[in-house]
């Protein structure tokens, strides 16, 4: 038994339309947009609060552009969470960023920030090899960007 590699990072989200096109904007490219529905997802998932028998939620699947990486972004429309959305700090415990390998780091990083995200801090240099940068995006989505200098 071994694990082959990792097929998606899912992203739970409020704003479907304003997130994916945050991702579209940083360079991934969209798969496919499906809705889903069905008692299955109840008994799938385990879910806050679930009065309804139907669970319906939409997926929009993203990849990066070498097909290495997949992003899942779900708004769920039945069962949907009702607290706010939280903008954790980078040290707060479980997962807390999603990490891209980058070209231009700089341009990317202007681009985004036109579109409403924030640079958390600045663009730093690791050991002459990488620039680093961490970014928040729509509802808090925290992603780091690396771009290789050697």
């Amino acid at each position: 038994m071994k694990i082959r590699s990792i097929d998606h990072v899912g992203i739970i989200v409020n704003n479907l339309p304003v997130v994916q096109a945050f991702f579209l904007d940083l360079g991934l490219e969209k798969i496919g947009v499906e809705k889903v529905e069905g008692e299955w997802m109840v008994r799938m998932k385990e879910l806050h609060d679930v009065k309804e028998e139907v669970v319906t939620l939409e997926i929009a699947m993203l990849q990066a552009v070498d097909g290495e990486a997949n992003i899942e972004l779900v708004k769920f429309h039945t069962a949907s969470d009702k607290n706010d959305i939280k903008y954790p700090l980078s040290n707060t415990l479980g997962i807390r960023h999603i990490a891209f390998a980058v070209e231009d780091i700089d341009a990317i990083v202007t681009k985004l920030k036109k579109k409403g995200a924030e640079l958390m801090g600045e663009i730093q240099t690791f050991e002459n090899a990488y620039k680093l940068c961490f970014v928040r995006g729509p509802e808090g989505i925290i992603l780091e960007l690396a771009e290789n200098i050697k």
